[in-house]
């Protein structure tokens, strides 16, 4: 089978539903078309349920999860700040170097594979100095590994409120808990390829009003054209009010295809969502536990529900266990994180391979994920 037309469970971009992938199919449409200004429109206001916002302001521009990180970076950072990165994989060390370009003064607290942070050693560097902004991956896709931002957010409230907190969730968002509002943050970044449920090409950044407040008081002008904030703002508070405006032509077909997907959220309940997304994975890491793999994450609190990496058995490599899963119509991905690459393996259950269990999408992966390895020359503790 061709990998055009296997399953893709990577953790990210997902499957999505069909009603999605059809309205990616819609003809040419105006980008000043009132009936896109009505579905961005839908878009914007629903984005603040998933979000858990009544002031937050979204930002939806075309681009991938990356293109968040640009907007944080050049819009809050001026040369010099202070910046307090906290680490779990590949992903958090890419968004301490993007701040880097901006000019940040970066401190980094780091952890080894499948852990998080201690609390004790950012409360530590809280103390140290003043921090204007602190940056954490939700979840690292490179890992797993989800890290508990309520936590961190009042530690920062109690040390340094004036800090402000970015929240990478490209990862997280729409299948972790995250209350943008009662947790006080300030920037989350996600993108429509993963839980949100749509095929890649747009960037999904939600703001507090303090962060703006942030880009009106800059001492320097912000050293960006697409990412600006100033730029943006008037078209997305246009768009939210169902009015067509203009700064750069946007994805047409991929926005009313996110509109879509994030509507089944919000009708679906994000309680709901949350829920199923746990379950899904508490289901998936009980069936590969069963045959005797073990995950990353070095403790079930430290699991996401959007996706798992497994450590792989001794004596199966990872170049013979990816083409065996393909070859039975699943798509898995390899890992990232610096020198462990070939040792795991990562899967995703995010989007509708949880939201929607008729689908059969995790019950598929596991079986096939058997068999391969069986196959590979793996004797399983249990048969599945």
């Amino acid at each position: 089978m061709s990998s055009q037309k296997s399953l893709c469970m990577i953790p990210g971009p997902v499957e999505c539903s069909d009603d999605v992938i059809q309205m990616m199919s819609t003809k040419a449409t105006s980008h000043m078309d009132p009936h896109f200004a009505a579905c961005f429109g839908e878009l914007l206001t629903n984005l603040k349920t998933v979000f858990g916002t009544s002031t937050g302001q979204p930002f939806v521009i075309a681009g991938s999860g990356t293109l968040g990180w640009d907007q944080t970076s050049a819009n809050l950072l001026e040369q010099g700040d202070n910046v307090l990165l906290l680490s779990t994989g590949f992903f958090g060390n890419g968004f301490g170097d993007c701040m880097e370009v901006y000019g940040a003064n970066l401190d980094k607290i780091s952890t080894k594979i499948g852990e998080t942070y201690d609390m004790e050693k950012v409360e530590a560097a809280l103390k140290s100095k003043h921090y204007k902004l602190v940056a954490v991956t939700h979840v690292d896709t490179s890992t797993g590994v989800v890290v508990d931002v309520e936590a961190l957010c009042k530690l920062i409230q109690r040390i340094s409120p004036s800090t402000l907190v970015a929240v990478d969730s490209v990862c997280a968002a729409a299948a972790e808990r995250l209350y943008f509002d009662s947790w006080g943050v300030d920037v989350v970044i996600a993108a429509s390829q993963k839980a949100l449920g749509c095929p890649p090409g747009v960037s999904v950044v939600m703001v507090s009003q303090r962060a703006l407040e942030t880009v009106n008081n800059r001492k320097t002008p912000i050293h960006a054209y697409y990412v600006s904030w100033k730029r943006w703002l008037p078209v997305m508070i246009a768009f939210e009010s169902k009015k067509p405006a203009y700064f750069a032509t946007p994805c047409v077909q991929t926005i009313m295809a996110l509109n879509l997907s994030v509507r089944h959220l919000v009708e679906l309940g994000m309680e709901e969502v949350f829920k199923r997304h746990k379950e899904t994975g508490d289901k998936f890491v009980k069936a590969i536990r069963s045959i005797g793999l073990v995950p990353l994450a070095v403790s079930d609190n430290l699991r996401s529900g959007a996706m798992t990496a497994i450590w792989l058995p001794q004596g199966i490599a990872l170049s013979d266990l990816v083409p065996k899963m393909l070859s039975r119509g699943i798509t898995i991905s390899g890992g990232i994180f610096q020198g462990h690459a070939t040792e795991y393996f990562r899967v995703g259950h995010m989007g509708v391979s949880a939201t929607d269990p008729s689908l059969n999408y995790v019950d598929r992966t596991i079986a096939a994920l058997n068999d391969s390895l069986v196959e590979a020359g793996y004797n399983p503790k249990s048969s599945l």
